[in-house]
């Protein structure tokens, strides 16, 4: 089938109520933002002019209304989502602290997005996509990770290439050894793994990022790893498909003490990572290309944070230059 589809991605799609300020009688207030990571992701590489689909499901109610309508506002095709008249929109309530971390409270017990199920994924879009996109909050349930798995089977027989971003959050698990599991699930299928500093030091129990990924990789030859480390900037560790390299590269973060919170960083990040893969080829990269990379994703991920939300307010190209031309 012809590739007409730069990506797809799959798997949550929510509400991200965020605290803002209190109001005149004490009390806090929360702005309903438009989230999910996969959207997220998604929103960035739409300003990279890329074609990027959407498969998941919301409620039938006001919250997966507005999210619909969002997407599509933002140009992410909503073939792949699902309406659920019986189920509620997932929301994920999300208090930030002075430094800029985050802590989650889900409401989504059931919600709508964990009830996507295998016969609801639009195989016909993965089919046409040169990227499929995915992370674990589809695969915390049986009938959505049965999904995910055909979706990631669909991926694979249709050449795609396939990236993953754990985007682990705890209190969604029944325990995190489920949760350990159902990532090195995802890890046999994926050419391009994103994954946080705290991630990777909770997965193999290694605290150096280095020794960390050499762990993981006498397992899973994945041929692009990246660690996003905070205040430390990114890593990329890349091998190609051949496995005959070790390219290692470090960039330095844009701090700014214009940052609000840190929600969405990890998926512009993951986005801006996703467009150099699509631009030079999973078997292309050099180290000139992959410092290139981290720069533009490590400033595009400073400058979400200096903004409330994510879906709706990713960074211009033209911003993101700017500021590393600073």
């Amino acid at each position: 089938m012809e590739k007409k589809i730069d990506v797809v991605a799959l798997g949550e799609l929510l509400i991200d109520m965020t605290n803002n300020g209190v109001s005149a009688t004490g009390n806090t207030l929360f702005e309903a933002n438009p989230g999910g990571a996969p959207c997220n992701v998604l929103a960035m590489l739409k300003k990279f002019n890329h074609s990027v689909a959407f498969i998941g499901k919301v409620g039938d109610d006001i919250f997966g209304n507005k999210l619909k309508a969002t997407i599509e506002e933002v140009g992410i095709n909503t073939e792949g989502l699902v309406i659920d008249k019986e189920a509620r929109t997932t929301l994920a309530f999300v208090e930030t602290f002075p430094d800029g971390d985050r802590d989650f409270s889900f409401y989504r017990n059931p919600g709508a997005d964990m009830m996507l199920t295998k016969d609801e994924v639009k195989v016909d879009l993965i089919k046409q996509a040169k990227l499929f996109h995915f992370g674990t909050l589809s695969m915390t349930h049986e009938k959505v990770r049965e999904a995910t798995l055909l979706a990631l089977e669909e991926a694979k027989k249709a050449g795609c290439v396939i990236t993953f971003d754990p985007n682990l959050r705890e209190p969604l698990w029944n325990s995190l050894d489920e949760a350990k599991e159902q990532i090195l699930a995802g890890m046999k299928y994926c050419d391009y793994l994103k994954i946080s500093d705290n991630e990777i030091q909770w997965l193999t129990g290694i605290e150096d990022y280095t020794e960390a990924v050499h762990k993981l990789r006498e397992t899973y030859k994945i041929p692009l790893i990246t660690v996003s480390m905070g205040k430390e900037g990114s890593r990329a560790f890349y091998y190609g498909t051949n496995d005959d390299k070790e390219i290692i590269v470090d960039v330095a973060p844009f701090l700014s003490d214009k940052t609000i919170e840190t929600t969405g960083a990890g998926d512009t990040f993951c986005g801006t990572v996703i467009h150099y893969i699509l631009e030079t080829g999973i078997d292309n990269f050099d180290e000139a290309k992959l410092k290139e990379m981290l720069t533009f994703a490590n400033g595009a991920a400073s400058l979400i944070t200096r903004v409330k939300g994510a879906l709706k307010v990713m960074p211009e190209i033209a911003d993101v230059k700017e500021l590393i031309g600073q």
